[in-house]
């Protein structure tokens, strides 16, 4: 069901979600700054004043990435959070920003490699695939704050999204039960609610201008999403404004860093360095050529390994000859000597026992 509130042709609702709201649940608006989030949470506001759902039982919430952020990000989510009328929440990772997260893993991927859990090297980033940057410091903080802040109780967490914004979206339900582990046994949970997902894009632009909603900076400079300042989803556009905007200059130089310390590309085909590289210090224009010097000799080794003992769920699926653990343990010892690391397993027949022992221990796995 469609309900028209506040400007917009129509706001999603549908029976869960009105019954949420008839028994006072609480609503927190997921806030990121986007134009999205703050339209169709102000929007949202209106229409729960029409359904007389009672205003002290609503916030916003607003994950605070750190170092990847855009840096007036702070200052728009108080003053959307001001202009939506509700009082403001920001949660953060306990252990550290995305900045550190990514770094982070890629020290662990460097540890699993040497001691011979993973047949290739592991990048730092998160990616299409693997969106652990939007679970870790997104949804496993503010879902659990929510929790906490209204105990024992069914929770709205509305989060503007819109189906016209991608294939993947254009499946989004209007709202879904959250599962485990946001259960909890005292009769709290939450349902997450898109009010937004059939709301189109220049509606959103006239919404805001006539509500004198404030618009992130990225928008006039060209950008068409709003989120983090680099993000690994975002398009060469959205990238390229970023990198030239002049708030972001020291997140891109520790970005490219990263970039030319692990030898992985930000996206799978950008290097964030290409994208403005005379704003790159000499130093790090030279580490940032190394790297990409050192990338592309690692694909090179990689290819040269057995194909078919490459990793997947339940890897290792079968153990390597001696001619095969030779061919891997020269590729492995060149691509360690990279990032001056050496392992024990230095011999064809060490490879291949490792590799054996991972293969019985996951059969067993398997068969448990």
């Amino acid at each position: 069901m469609n309900l028209f509130a506040a400007g917009f042709a129509n706001l999603a609702i549908d029976d869960r979600v009105r019954a949420a709201i008839a028994a006072g649940a609480p609503v927190a608006f997921s806030l990121s700054g986007g134009k999205d989030s703050v339209s169709i949470g102000h929007a949202t506001n209106a229409l729960l004043d029409q359904l007389s759902h009672p205003r002290e039982r609503r916030a916003a919430v607003h994950a605070d990435l750190g170092r990847i952020e855009w840096r007036s990000t702070p200052a728009l989510v108080e003053s959307a959070a001001a202009a939506i009328g509700v009082p403001l929440i920001i949660v953060r990772r306990k252990a550290g920003d995305l900045v550190d997260r990514w770094k982070r893993r890629f020290e662990l991927g460097c540890e699993r490699y040497v001691d011979l859990l993973t047949y290739h090297l592991t990048g730092p980033w998160s990616s299409a695939s693997n969106r652990f940057c939007t679970a870790e410091l997104k949804t496993q903080v503010i879902l659990p704050e929510l929790l906490r802040r209204w105990r024992g109780t069914q929770i709205l967490s509305v989060v503007g999204i819109r189906r016209e914004e991608s294939l993947k979206r254009r499946l989004a339900p209007i709202s879904k039960v959250e599962g485990k582990p946001w259960v909890r046994a005292n009769g709290g949970g939450i349902i997450t609610w898109h009010p937004g997902v059939d709301v189109r894009e220049d509606e959103v632009y006239t919404y805001i201008a006539r509500e004198r909603l404030p618009l992130a900076e990225a928008y006039p400079l060209g950008s068409t999403r709003f989120g983090c300042a680099f993000c690994v989803l975002a398009s060469a556009n959205d990238i390229g404004v970023a990198a030239r905007a002049p708030g972001n200059l020291g997140v891109l130089l520790h970005l490219v860093d990263i970039e030319a310390t692990s030898t992985f590309s930000f996206q799978p085909e950008r290097w964030l360095g290409d994208v403005a590289p005379d704003l790159l210090p000499a130093s790090l224009a030279a580490d940032f050529a190394r790297g990409k010097a050192l990338a592309q000799e690692r694909r090179r080794l990689e290819d040269r390994m057995p194909a078919n003992l490459r990793y997947v769920k339940g890897w290792p699926q079968r153990v390597p000859s001696l001619a095969e653990a030779s061919v891997i343990l020269t590729t492995r010892t060149a691509i360690l000597a990279m990032h001056g690391l050496a392992s024990p397993y230095d011999t064809p027949q060490l490879i291949r026992d490792r590799i054996a022992a991972l293969y019985d221990a996951q059969r067993v796995k398997e068969a448990a």
